[in-house]
């Protein structure tokens, strides 16, 4: 399901059983699902945003984030970075990156300026992957609520596929 399909996953597994792995499966899929890497013979590119967008719950585990997918995507030329409150990226470097990695409330921020400009990040993104996605039912589950919500919303505005990832080592009731 996670590399053969584009349905939205939900992965809850223990800590140390590969959920990282398993969104690195779903990123590796979407790339080559819009045409950046491999091809795809029997299938055009779908229509979706490029980049891939990975929520990480705190800034030490986006650069974690950051080393562990950009060591395994370089091979394929595919650029990640860290987009947090302590890692400004350029414009420019935002532009050239395939995949963003970032907290809740950076995220938070970036969707909300992004309108209807077809250039802005929010509207570039073709995979949301929300690691310790139980956090819905903490204090800052809010924002990721939030977010969620407005990258729907911008999906049916322009009739684009968004596919979503959920990580969790557990899940409450």
């Amino acid at each position: 399901t996670a590399f053969n399909r584009r349905e939205n996953v939900l992965v809850c597994a223990p800590t140390g059983a590969g959920k990282t792995n398993v969104a690195l499966l779903t990123v590796a899929a979407h790339f080559r699902d819009v045409g950046l890497i491999g091809y795809n013979d029997d299938k055009p590119a779908i229509e979706t945003g490029d980049k891939v967008v990975y929520i990480a719950p705190m800034k030490a585990l986006a650069q974690e984030v950051v080393e562990k997918f950009g060591s395994k995507l370089k091979p394929l030329g595919l650029i990640v970075r860290e987009l947090t409150g302590d890692m400004q990226l350029t414009r420019a470097e935002a532009q050239s990156a395939n995949v963003i990695v970032t907290t809740p409330e950076k995220w938070d921020v970036v969707t909300r300026k992004s309108g209807n400009d077809e250039n802005s990040l929010g509207n570039q993104c073709g995979l949301l992957i929300i690691d310790e996605v139980h956090l819905l039912a903490d204090e800052r589950g809010a924002v990721i609520e939030s977010v969620v919500s407005r990258l729907h919303r911008l999906v049916e505005s322009r009739q684009r596929q968004l596919r979503i990832v959920g990580l969790s080592a557990t899940l409450p009731n």
